[in-house]
Formats: C-alpha cells, sequence, structure tokens
C-alpha cells in the first residue's frame, strides 16, 4: 500500500489524484489530520485515517501495511518553528521505519542546504540528513519552487501596477500539478533513489521578468520596482505583515540572489513525458480562474 501524508493540502491532494490514475484506489492511503475533509477520497476507494505528526501513535495507524509512504514537508516552516518541523519528520520517518515502510519519499526543495539564508531550505537539509540516517530506503523529492509563492508574491502587482521588491535572482518556478504528477512517477514506477535531481520548470526567471510576462498576459504594464532590503523591511511592517513573516520573505530573495533557486534541470520534463507548465502558462490559469 502507497500511503501520502498532508492530503488535504494542495501537493499531497494533487498527487493522490494523480496515484489515482496508475494504481488501484484500494492501494491507496491517506494520513491527514481530519479525516471529515477527505470524505471524497474515502468514496472513492481510498483509505483514510488521521495521522498528525505530533502524534507517533496515530501515523503508526495510518502506516500500517504500508510498503511506501510519501511524507509531504510540515506546513511549519517558519524560523522560529524549525526545530519542531525538524521533530516533526524526525516522527513520521521512525514512525515508518517502526511499521515496517520499505520506502520513504520527501518533499524536499532544490535550495536545501543547511546554510541556507531562506529558512525552510534549513529544515529540508536536515531532514534529508534524517532519512539517510534512518537505514531505510529512500527518495527525496528535490522540488523546484512552487509557482504558486510567485502568484502571490504578485498579486498586489496586479491591482496597483508596480511589483517592489528587493533586489532577487532568477527562480525555477514549478507547477504544483506538474510536481504531482512527477511524484505518481517516481512512486509507482519506483524510480529515483536517494536525492533526485531538480525538479524544475524549464526556465528560471527573476522578478523583472515576472513583471514583464504579468504586464504581456494582463495587456498593461506591470512595472518593476528594486528597493533595498531595508526600504521593503519598512513597507512590509508598515502594511501589519508579521516579523516572522518578513524574515520569510527576505530571506528568499537573499537566497535567490545567490542562485540557491535557479538550477534548471530536464528530469521533470522525462518524468512526466512533456515539457512542464511555464510560469506564463500558470499566471494565465491564475487570472481566469479568478474570472469564473
Amino acid at each position: 500500500m502507497i500511503i501520502v501524508t498532508g492530503a488535504n493540502g494542495k501537493l499531497g491532494r494533487a498527487v493522490v489524484e494523480q496515484l489515482l490514475k496508475r494504481v488501484p484506489a484500494e492501494e491507496i492511503g491517506v494520513s491527514v489530520r481530519d479525516p471529515n475533509q477527505s470524505q471524497e477520497l474515502r468514496e472513492r476507494g481510498v483509505r483514510v485515517r488521521r495521522g498528525d505528526y505530533d502524534d507517533a501513535e496515530s501515523l503508526h495507524h495510518a502506516f500500517e501495511g504500508a510498503s511506501q509512504v510519501l511524507i509531504v514537508s510540515s506546513s511549519i516552516m517558519g524560523e522560529a518553528d524549525i526545530p519542531h518541523g525538524i521533530q516533526q519528520h524526525q516522527t513520521a520517518i521512525d514512525t515508518a521505519k517502526r511499521a515496517g515502510v520499505t520506502r520513504v519519499l520527501y518533499t524536499s526543495h532544490i535550495g536545501s542546504s543547511p546554510t541556507s539564508h531562506f529558512a525552510p531550505m534549513i529544515h529540508h537539509a536536515a531532514t534529508e540528513k534524517l532519512l539517510k540516517a534512518s537505514g531505510m530506503t529512500f527518495t527525496s523529492l528535490r522540488n523546484g519552487y512552487y509557482a504558486a509563492s510567485a502568484l502571490l508574491l504578485i498579486g498586489g502587482a496586479i491591482k496597483t501596477g508596480e511589483l517592489i521588491a528587493p533586489e532577487d535572482g532568477p527562480v525555477a518556478w514549478t507547477a504544483h500539478s506538474d510536481l504531482a504528477e512527477a511524484a505518481a512517477a517516481i512512486i509507482s514506477e519506483q524510480k529515483l533513489d536517494g536525492i533526485t535531481p531538480n525538479l524544475t520548470g524549464s526556465e528560471a526567471i527573476d522578478m523583472k521578468g515576472i513583471a514583464s510576462i504579468a504586464s504581456e498576459v494582463l495587456g498593461r504594464t506591470i512595472r518593476r520596482i528594486v528597493v533595498s532590503d531595508e526600504e521593503f523591511r519598512d513597507r512590509m511592517m508598515a502594511q501589519g505583515v508579521p516579523e516572522a513573516s518578513i524574515n520569510m520573505r527576505m530571506g528568499m530573495f537573499l537566497a535567490s540572489r545567490q542562485g540557491d533557486f535557479a538550477q534548471v534541470d530536464p528530469v521533470l520534463a522525462d518524468l512526466i513525458g512533456r515539457p512542464p507548465k511555464s510560469f506564463r502558462e500558470v499566471l494565465k490559469e491564475s487570472i481566469s480562474q479568478q474570472q469564473v
């Protein structure tokens, strides 16, 4: 049996949908904090059990009979909560081993590094170290930076016509749907042991490039305005953004300046059998959905 954790979230649910195209529903289970939100999956034949990263016994029950478990990274990614998030992953890995799971997969990131300016990357690097130390067969999915995050960054710019942010660097923005399809292929076909090559979109784009693409898609100018780190912080604070969130955003910009998210690799395209969605396609889809 294949178990997917966090299946009520965007990526976890998308992976389950892709797995359902490849394997019988009775061979798929989900581990979720609120089973009531997965009723539709249960009706389709997927095994639904409660599993919480802070409750090892619930995970043990959720992982019962599993041969493979996909650990979707914890939603606790803020700087102050990194130790907690890593402990959650440690609990999931230890419990999978105790439950007799033969292969663990984990949703990591192309920027995974213990010295990254972007706090979640430290989190991913620590989890990959735990996977190596577990003695189990594992696959760490080095996912490209989610294109959905770029959509959040330019949300205000679409309204104001100005994309205001500090200096940045190119990022290989990657669609959730493509990563979910790749994960399902890797799981069902038992591909790519260890740390995977980078699973990314086919191009790396900086904020200036995003503003240019948004201008073309919208048919009006979105100006890219570079401000100092200090001014960006002041702007965020004036808007009432919590300090932890400001630190996260600044960390992302600092890491991108160093090229941490710029690596482009053809492996994702090979796994899904077609070119990954471009940022332009992702933006067009988002705008069309908002207009419905």
